[in-house]
Protein backbone atom coordinates (compact mmCIF):
# COMPACT_ATOMS: atom_id res chain seq x y z
CA UNK A 1 0.00 0.00 0.00
CA UNK A 2 1.53 3.13 -1.04
CA UNK A 3 1.19 6.79 0.08
CA UNK A 4 -1.29 7.49 -2.85
CA UNK A 5 -3.15 4.55 -1.73
CA UNK A 6 -3.05 5.68 1.97
CA UNK A 7 -4.11 9.46 0.76
CA UNK A 8 -7.44 8.09 -0.54
CA UNK A 9 -8.76 6.43 2.34
CA UNK A 10 -11.79 7.81 3.56
CA UNK A 11 -10.40 7.39 7.61
CA UNK A 12 -6.95 8.57 6.91
CA UNK A 13 -8.51 12.01 5.94
CA UNK A 14 -10.34 12.18 8.50
CA UNK A 15 -8.02 11.45 10.75
CA UNK A 16 -5.34 14.12 9.39
CA UNK A 17 -7.84 16.89 9.22
CA UNK A 18 -6.20 19.83 10.69
CA UNK A 19 -9.65 20.09 13.19
CA UNK A 20 -9.89 16.92 14.22
CA UNK A 21 -6.03 16.86 15.38
CA UNK A 22 -5.96 19.64 17.53
CA UNK A 23 -9.27 18.90 18.87
CA UNK A 24 -7.90 15.12 19.64
CA UNK A 25 -4.78 16.90 20.96
CA UNK A 26 -7.16 19.29 23.06
CA UNK A 27 -8.95 16.20 24.43
CA UNK A 28 -5.84 14.31 25.27
CA UNK A 29 -4.26 17.41 27.33
CA UNK A 30 -7.31 18.43 29.14
CA UNK A 31 -8.07 14.49 30.18
CA UNK A 32 -4.50 14.20 31.76
CA UNK A 33 -2.25 17.00 30.90
CA UNK A 34 -4.04 19.77 32.49
CA UNK A 35 -3.92 21.16 36.19
CA UNK A 36 -7.73 20.64 36.21
CA UNK A 37 -7.23 17.79 34.41
CA UNK A 38 -10.01 13.87 34.57
CA UNK A 39 -7.67 11.96 36.52
CA UNK A 40 -7.33 15.37 39.30
CA UNK A 41 -11.22 15.64 39.25
CA UNK A 42 -12.02 12.12 39.90
CA UNK A 43 -9.32 11.62 42.82
CA UNK A 44 -10.95 14.88 44.27
CA UNK A 45 -14.55 13.47 44.01
CA UNK A 46 -13.30 10.50 45.72
CA UNK A 47 -11.51 12.60 48.34
CA UNK A 48 -15.13 14.40 48.54
CA UNK A 49 -17.10 11.44 49.03
CA UNK A 50 -14.57 10.46 52.16
CA UNK A 51 -14.90 13.55 53.78
CA UNK A 52 -18.62 13.40 53.90
CA UNK A 53 -18.51 9.99 54.97
CA UNK A 54 -16.43 11.04 57.92
CA UNK A 55 -18.84 13.86 58.38
CA UNK A 56 -22.01 11.71 58.87
CA UNK A 57 -19.89 9.22 61.18
CA UNK A 58 -18.44 12.15 63.54
CA UNK A 59 -22.25 13.78 63.29
CA UNK A 60 -23.95 10.89 64.47
CA UNK A 61 -20.76 10.63 67.73
CA UNK A 62 -21.84 14.20 68.61
CA UNK A 63 -25.32 13.45 68.71
CA UNK A 64 -24.47 10.11 71.17
CA UNK A 65 -22.20 12.12 73.04
CA UNK A 66 -25.37 15.06 73.76
CA UNK A 67 -27.68 12.53 74.62
CA UNK A 68 -24.81 10.81 77.55
CA UNK A 69 -24.45 14.96 78.27
CA UNK A 70 -28.59 14.90 78.68
CA UNK A 71 -28.69 12.06 80.42
CA UNK A 72 -25.95 13.32 82.99
CA UNK A 73 -27.44 16.45 83.74
CA UNK A 74 -28.51 15.21 87.09
CA UNK A 75 -25.69 14.32 89.75
CA UNK A 76 -27.01 10.95 90.23
CA UNK A 77 -26.48 9.90 86.63
CA UNK A 78 -23.29 11.94 86.59
CA UNK A 79 -22.36 9.87 90.03
CA UNK A 80 -23.53 6.60 88.44
CA UNK A 81 -21.46 7.20 85.10
CA UNK A 82 -18.36 8.50 87.21
CA UNK A 83 -18.66 5.24 89.31
CA UNK A 84 -18.76 3.03 86.34
CA UNK A 85 -16.33 4.17 83.64
CA UNK A 86 -13.81 5.90 86.33
CA UNK A 87 -14.36 3.67 89.40
CA UNK A 88 -14.59 6.83 91.46
CA UNK A 89 -15.96 6.21 95.20
CA UNK A 90 -16.65 8.41 98.20
CA UNK A 91 -14.65 8.83 101.03
CA UNK A 92 -16.01 6.41 102.78
CA UNK A 93 -16.29 2.94 100.41
CA UNK A 94 -14.47 0.36 99.02
CA UNK A 95 -14.60 -0.98 95.36
CA UNK A 96 -14.72 -4.45 94.50
CA UNK A 97 -13.81 -5.41 91.16
CA UNK A 98 -15.22 -8.70 89.81
CA UNK A 99 -14.11 -10.22 87.07
CA UNK A 100 -15.09 -13.43 84.81
CA UNK A 101 -12.76 -16.59 84.07
CA UNK A 102 -12.83 -15.81 80.58
CA UNK A 103 -11.99 -12.22 80.74
CA UNK A 104 -9.35 -13.18 82.89
CA UNK A 105 -8.12 -15.79 80.01
CA UNK A 106 -8.54 -13.10 77.38
CA UNK A 107 -6.17 -10.27 79.47
CA UNK A 108 -3.50 -13.54 79.53
CA UNK A 109 -3.85 -14.33 75.77
CA UNK A 110 -3.49 -10.70 75.11
CA UNK A 111 -0.50 -10.39 77.56
CA UNK A 112 1.37 -13.60 75.62
CA UNK A 113 0.90 -12.08 72.11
Amino acid sequence: MGWKELKQKKWFRLMTNTYVLVLTLFVIWMAFFDTNSLLIHLELRREIKKLEQQKEFLQSEIQKDKKILDQLSSEEALEKFAREEYYMKKDNEEIFLIEYEDSIKKKKDNKKN
